[in-house]
């Protein structure tokens, strides 16, 4: 028997209407914000995302060389490829330009609980123009995402890449070995990173003061614990935007460096405290990528939000409560009725309800135990002396319930309920 591939999933009836559910009030509330959804392929020039994804990023990512010898790659992530849209076709529209995306990403790592090598994301981009007031317009957004989505319990961490960067940057000098060090204070690998400081002979008084901002973590004041300079100033002055948003409760956090190479300011994370481990739902941040793909430089800022970690976090504070698969099920309760049981589910259909009616000829009991089964809300039954009246008997799924109806208003009884 073939196997699914090691890191995918199926998903059936019932957790597909969970997730629509999730990904249709994320859609909504970027539709609120004045976003329009993008959709770019799922493949992509591996270039794209090898320029500047991260070599951890690249090290997972699925390449294949085509048919004509093309180095092709399934996305890691989507961001790069919305730029290159920009790049390619949209430049010239009026700025800001707001978009949004949901689609599938890939990246061979280890599965786990909350970690797949095909995932899932929401994201948005709002390319052209770089202040506190659109870095606080995304980080609004991005909440509302959360908010909408159901979920209560999250915790949202800024920071400023900028500081950390500049500093590894300047005091390292080489570019890779500087990529590294980032990468191991996202990683939050602290012991690999000493050891790394002592291999190279690089200044334990660095490590100190790399370790001591990374571990800034906490109210807006902690920002007058470090040197005051333009990413302190921005920060509070972005804090004094979401303000304005009624987001009152972020935390600052100069810890953040995300595992992508490309964020050069504000960087922001939330958190679903309740998945352990693998808490992080959603980070983003502000960015350049535009140059690196033929364009001219821009300003932007954005965010991927990972559906299926949200899907598990709204699951560990209660139940994802979906609407029911059917809303009239049709039994006829004999053969020669069956006819009759098809006009009856042909017409609710037509009148927007969702309606089947039994293929598989089965017996009366049979069928309203498969009613049930699929959770339908109610069982239409279709019997030869109902027949002669043009009435049917209506029976409420859950409380057992029935009366009859006439056929034509049905629909009229159920939406009624």
């Amino acid at each position: 028997m073939i196997q699914r591939p090691r890191g995918t999933r199926d998903f059936g009836p019932v957790e597909m209407a969970k997730r629509r559910k999730v990904e249709s009030a994320m859609r909504e509330a970027c539709a609120v914000f004045g976003f329009g959804e993008v959709v770019t392929p799922t493949f992509e020039h591996a270039e794209l995302f090898t320029l500047r994804s991260g070599q951890n990023v690249v090290d997972e990512m699925y390449v294949f060389r085509d048919k004509g010898d093309r180095e092709m790659a399934l996305r890691p992530e989507i961001t790069a490829s919305v730029v290159r849209f920009y790049v390619n076709e949209m430049s010239n529209f009026p700025k800001p330009l707001k978009l949004y995306y949901v689609g599938n990403c890939f990246r061979y790592e280890n599965p786990q609980s909350g970690r797949y090598r095909e995932f899932f994301q929401l994201g948005a981009e709002l390319i052209g123009t770089k202040n506190p007031e659109s870095d606080a317009e995304v980080i609004a957004l991005a909440v509302n995402c959360i908010r909408s989505a159901g979920l209560e319990n999250f915790v949202v961490r800024v920071g400023h890449i900028g500081i950390l960067k500049a500093m590894v940057n300047k005091e390292i000098g080489d570019e890779k070995l500087a990529g590294e060090v980032l990468h191991m204070i996202d990683k939050e690998d602290w012991d690999a990173m000493g050891e790394m400081f002592d291999a190279r002979a690089l200044p334990r008084q660095l490590f100190d003061k790399i370790a001591a901002i990374a571990d800034m973590k906490g109210e807006l004041e902690l920002l007058n614990n470090l040197d005051q300079s333009e990413a302190t100033g921005y920060l509070q002055e972005l804090f004094g935007v979401l303000k304005l948003y009624g987001i009152e409760d972020c935390l600052i956090d100069m810890g953040i460096v995300r595992g992508l190479d490309y964020y050069t300011g504000m960087v922001f994370e939330i958190d679903a405290p309740r998945l352990g481990a693998e808490k992080q739902i959603m980070g983003g941040g502000s960015y350049t990528l535009s140059e690196l793909f033929g364009g001219e430089p821009v300003f932007s800022t954005g965010f991927a939000i990972g559906i299926d970690r949200v899907v598990l976090a709204l699951e560990a504070e209660r139940e994802i409560a979906v609407p029911a698969q059917l809303d009239a099920y049709v039994v006829p309760a004999k053969d020669d009725m069956r006819k009759y049981a098809f006009g009856i589910v042909a017409r609710l259909r037509s009148q927007g309800l969702r309606a089947d009616v039994d293929l598989m000829r089965r017996s009366m009991s049979k069928n309203l135990k498969y009613a049930s089964s699929v959770n339908a809300r109610y069982a239409v039954i279709v019997g030869k002396e109902e027949m002669a009246k043009r009435m049917v008997t209506l029976r409420d799924m859950k409380s057992g319930e029935q009366r009859q109806v006439m056929a034509d208003d049905i629909a009229s009884e159920i939406r009624k309920s």
